[in-house]
């Protein structure tokens, strides 16, 4: 089973920032949920304050009930003990959904690889892409795509150290046009080849195999 290394043993708790959907059910925003065991807390101190959740997904959490001001700050608090705050402003939400649709759509999903990001980012968030490329510059200080790049070539030494794709499979799962595309994306990131950094963490792991 993969390892997420970092993405599981730390978890950033997500701000939460609440939207009314309809008279019986909330929705709480948590900013850089980005893994699995993120979900998991989350579900865990839902559950503790006797919470009753619909959906919770990186970054959106669906609640069944209205929460009382006081249950609120309980949950503030207890997320904030795994490195979370809660948002409420909108456009850092925004944000927010804007990088857990790229981390989901990255690292998560078994669909075909997305070509067409910007197409694909404005119709899954119901917004127009140059704005959201434009909020996203201005906000974080570096571009939509520069992003995605960051994680896809994150994406691929996780791939590269498993072991278990050739680096055919990778560019096709990963949506590059062929195989010299990523390695020169790659290389130009890391400073590597694909296949010397695989040469080079598997020295590692035989090392220390041998401890």
């Amino acid at each position: 089973m993969p390892n997420f290394g970092n993405k599981l043993s730390r978890c950033h708790v997500l701000s939460t920032s609440q939207l009314q959907t309809n008279a019986q059910e909330m929705k709480l925003f948590i900013k850089n949920m980005v893994s699995l065991r993120c979900k998991m807390i989350v579900r865990s101190e839902l559950e503790n304050l006797g919470l009753h959740y619909t959906v919770v997904e990186l970054g959106e959490v669906r609640i069944k009930e209205i929460i009382s001001d006081e249950k609120h700050e309980a949950l503030k608090s207890a997320l904030l003990k795994s490195g979370l705050e809660l948002m409420d402003d909108k456009k850092a939400m925004l944000i927010e959904k804007i990088k857990n649709v790229i981390v989901e759509m990255i690292h998560y999903s078994d669909e075909h690889p997305v070509v067409n990001f910007s197409e694909y980012l404005g119709k899954k968030l119901n917004y127009d892409y140059t704005y959201l490329s434009n909020l996203f510059s201005e906000v974080k200080g570096i571009t939509i795509e520069h992003f995605i790049i960051s994680h896809k070539i994150e994406r691929v030494k996780e791939l590269l150290v498993y072991n278990e794709l050739t680096l055919t499979e990778i560019s096709w799962k990963l949506g590059y046009s062929s195989v010299s595309h990523l390695s020169n994306q790659f290389k130009k990131v890391t400073g590597l080849t694909p296949s010397f950094f695989k040469k080079m963490k598997h020295k590692r792991l035989i090392a220390l195999e041998n401890l």
